[in-house]
Parts: structure tokens; C-alpha cells; sequence
């Protein structure tokens, strides 16, 4: 099947086209200040003291921020029991192997799953996970934040003052994408994700959604203790 191209012109041409789309990308940029101001802006609520499982047993909520103020908390999809957890949560959190850097925030970056702690901390391994996980299968934690069983996967952010925290915002479904470097790549090729469902010129390469996305078994194939 012969593959569409974009058309060839000259450099001067060239430079027009980017030129109007860097002028959208200034907006957008602009925009999303615009938004985390407003989310600087957002009131809290205050949370009951839940009690989550991690590697080192139960830790009350306020302890999971391990001495920091703030805190971000990846809520991935889980069913007990199954060999492999959501595809596209694994790929996500796959990425984020670096966080040091958040301690210069005050902040803390987690995962928190609703499934049990021994086969959660064992999924985490075989697909090689670099992050800390909790278990919030002992409490309602994870439906009381719109992460429940069954809900999804969804992002939210805490604070801390003392032994109390605070919710202060929440995201899911392709809200998520902020957080993540992966979109933002794969969206500058010229051929961008190659889903059928995007604004493509005609002979643009596209598949079903998702069908470029690593799912589990590759993550653990690259990442995972077997690949080590």
C-alpha cells in the first residue's frame, strides 16, 4: 500500500506552514498556563485518615508522602488475579523512572492500585516498574477518590499539612496524558499516532485505536526481571 507524504515545497513555503502552526502552539502553551493557574486556585478537601499496604505493610495516607507536602498518585487498573494488568496503565507508568527531581518540589510520585500488596508488588516486578506502589484494597480510598474497582485509571494530587491531607485535583481518561512524555513524542512525528479516529491527511498510515501501544507482556519483555 503506498503511504501518503506530506507535499515538498520550498524552504521559504516551509517556514510560512510552521510558522502558522508554532503561532497555535504559543496559544496553547499560553492556555495551559492559564489552567495550572487556575488549578493553583482550586479548594481542597480534606480526607479521612485511610490506611494503605505497601511494601513495608500498612502506612497511613499521610505516611505514603514519606515527609513531603505534596503528592501525585497514578491509580492503575487492576483485577485480582489476572496474569496481566491493563496494558496501557503499564506502558504509562513504565515511563517514569526518574523522580528524584520532584524532592526539589516538596512532592512525592506514586502508584496506588486497588489490588492486593503481594500481587501488586509481584506485577510491578515482572514488568520491571520502577516506582513505589500501594494497595488500597484494604480501604475505600481508591472509590472515594473516582478510582475505585471497576472506575478506571485516573490521576490525583494531595496535600499534607501535619497528619492531614487534602485532595486538591483530579484527572482521568486522556487528562492523564499531561503527565507523560509518551503523546507528546509519538503527536511530533509527521505521521503522528497513526489512529484511525485522528484528523489525518488522506493516505496518512492509521490503525485501530491503540493498536501501536506496547501492551504488558512486551513491557515485561523490555523492562521486566526476565529481561534483566
Amino acid at each position: 500500500m503506498t503511504t501518503g507524504k506530506p507535499p515538498i515545497v520550498d524552504q521559504q513555503t516551509w517556514r510560512a506552514a510552521l510558522a502558522d502552526v508554532r503561532r497555535r502552539e504559543k496559544a496553547a502553551t499560553r492556555e495551559l498556563d492559564a489552567i495550572a493557574a487556575a488549578r493553583r486556585r482550586l479548594p481542597m478537601v480534606e480526607l479521612p485518615d485511610y490506611t494503605l499496604i505497601g511494601a513495608d505493610g500498612p502506612a497511613r495516607l499521610a505516611d505514603v508522602f514519606d515527609g513531603h507536602t505534596q503528592l501525585i498518585a497514578y491509580h492503575h487498573m487492576w483485577t485480582d488475579g489476572a496474569e496481566w494488568q491493563c496494558g496501557g496503565c503499564t506502558w504509562f507508568t513504565s515511563q517514569f523512572t526518574r523522580l528524584d527531581f520532584l524532592d526539589n518540589y516538596d512532592a512525592r510520585f506514586v502508584v496506588i492500585t486497588n489490588g492486593p500488596i503481594d500481587e501488586v508488588l509481584a506485577y510491578r516486578d515482572k514488568v520491571g516498574n520502577k516506582m513505589d506502589w500501594y494497595s488500597s484494597s484494604e480501604s475505600s480510598f481508591g472509590a472515594d477518590v473516582d478510582a475505585g474497582p471497576d472506575e478506571g485509571f485516573a490521576v490525583n494530587t494531595f496535600l499534607r499539612d501535619g497528619d492531614t491531607v487534602y485532595r486538591t485535583w483530579h484527572t482521568n481518561g486522556r487528562g492523564t496524558e499531561q503527565l507523560s512524555h509518551l503523546f507528546p513524542l509519538i503527536d511530533l512525528l509527521p505521521y503522528g499516532r497513526r489512529e484511525e479516529w485522528l484528523d489525518s491527511p488522506e493516505g496518512w498510515p492509521a490503525g485501530p485505536t491503540y493498536s501501536g501501544w506496547p501492551d504488558s507482556p512486551d513491557i515485561a519483555r523490555l523492562y521486566g526481571k526476565a529481561s534483566q
